[in-house]
């Protein structure tokens, strides 16, 4: 043991929080290779990967298999508690391992730490390697530079890591993985709200919100009263946008594919263009505009925004705004429409494909037919859907938040500048929005 202030990579620690190398700490094997020869044999056994190995958690969803003779089945053997290491991709990322999958064991690319003895709890140790491999920075420059960054296994045991009272060591990694287990139950609320707005879109386009009676159509299903056409009918306006290079600085901020987020226009990370007066109104973007993904990948293209901010900006070439017929055509029922799961399989369709991109053109998105209700079933079916929309933004407002609360929580228990005596988080997850607002 040595003391915090003996090793120079370390953050300042409490005077009272010895400090181990990661060997002293823990038995690290490395699994086995993963090759065309190793695969071969009758003893075909699941294996985990880099892949399978994230933050905090295993997902299990594809685990490979190949063979394992009965001594490697022995050394490579799983046990609760176990932590698996990243030695290559993204170094140094840790899960433990609870017995999830019943005979399971892991490649080479992984390292197994198995606890030596009582000082250390799995737990906290996970915690201590995301933050001194992600957050804090604390092991950069220890790692192999090849092509592919690892973390050999000599280079991993000679790590120094801190080694509080073990019952502090408990009660750190439950603080920090009561905050994990809210941030995940706002990330499935998310995932059920999102679920449930994609099912009530498609029985609202298919049926109405009154589900009366429907006939069908060139698209499908519709209710008896409303129209179907092609999309340019209820146009005033297409536009290319503007073919000119964004950068760090400009007058204008301008709008690229990746402002596209979930239907809505998101002005992070934005890039900037300098514009004569004259340019920048022919191309200013108006609310209510649609910016629809002309040219991206197959799964991308006829992705489609509104856009429902404040302030001035233009938008890029690879983006086509429609503007329409408000009289006729609700913006914000054509932007839920174009997003529906069934519509952007039919813009699929009518996508012309190269080797790496796929284009529909102006020309061709106003020949594609849509369904039209009344303008007072159009706002209805746009507040039912806004509602819930509403909801998967409050969720992940909280997850965000949560996740800021973790990462300050992370830094400042991990390096003792929060003593987890000092902590009141009674209200972590009361306060936070709970199940049942999904309704």
């Amino acid at each position: 043991m040595m003391c915090p202030q003996q090793h120079e990579h370390l953050p300042s620690l409490p005077a009272e929080w010895p400090v181990a190398r990661v060997d002293d700490l823990f038995q690290i094997q490395t699994g086995k290779q993963v090759s065309k020869k190793n695969r071969v044999g009758p003893n075909q056994r699941p294996f985990l990967r880099t892949r399978n190995v994230y933050w905090g958690r295993l997902d299990l969803a594809d685990v490979d298999e190949m063979h394992f003779t009965k001594a490697q089945e022995k050394r490579l053997a799983l046990r609760t508690g176990d932590l698996l290491l990243c030695e290559g991709g993204s170094v140094g990322r840790t899960a433990v391992w609870a017995d999830e999958m019943a005979g399971c064991y892991y490649q080479n690319h992984l390292h197994r730490l198995r606890v030596s003895d009582g000082r250390v709890d799995p737990h906290f140790a996970m915690y201590w390697f995301w933050y001194a491999f992600d957050l804090g920075g604390v092991y950069f420059g220890r790692k192999n530079v090849t092509t592919i960054p690892n973390m050999s296994k000599s280079r991993l045991a000679e790590l120094p890591m801190p080694c509080p009272a073990f019952a502090e060591q408990k009660d750190i990694a439950a603080v920090l993985s009561a905050t994990r287990q809210a941030i995940d139950q706002q990330e499935r609320l998310v995932v059920l709200t999102t679920e449930l707005k994609n099912a009530l879109m498609e029985k609202l386009f298919s049926e109405g919100v009154d589900g009366g009676q429907t006939k069908e159509s060139e698209i499908g299903h519709v209710p008896m009263s409303w129209e179907v056409l092609p999309l340019g009918d209820c146009l005033v306006r297409t536009q290319y946008g503007l073919s000119v290079k964004g950068s760090t600085s400009g007058q204008y901020p301008i709008l690229r594919m990746t402002n596209q987020v979930n239907g809505k226009i998101s002005s992070h990370d934005l890039q900037w263009v300098q514009i004569e007066d004259e340019e920048f109104q022919k191309f200013r973007v108006d609310h209510g505009d649609l910016l629809f993904n002309r040219t991206n990948s197959f799964d991308l293209v006829g992705r489609t925004s509104i856009f429902d901010i404040d302030g001035d900006y233009v938008f890029a070439s690879y983006l086509i705004r429609l503007r329409t017929d408000e009289e006729r055509l609700n913006p914000f029922f054509l932007n839920h429409y174009l997003n529906c799961a069934s519509t952007q399989a039919r813009l699929k369709t009518i996508a012309t494909r190269a080797v790496s991109q796929s284009n529909i053109s102006a020309t061709r998105l106003k020949g594609f037919l849509i369904p039209l209700p009344s303008p007072e079933e159009q706002v209805e079916i746009v507040r039912t859907l806004d509602i819930l929309d509403n909801k998967i933004g409050l969720h992940e407002r909280w997850r965000d938040a949560l996740e800021s609360m973790f990462n300050t929580l992370l830094h400042e228990l991990m390096t003792g500048g929060v003593r987890i005596t000092d902590l009141d988080l009674g209200g972590l997850r009361s306060n936070a929005p709970q199940r049942e607002d999904v309704a």
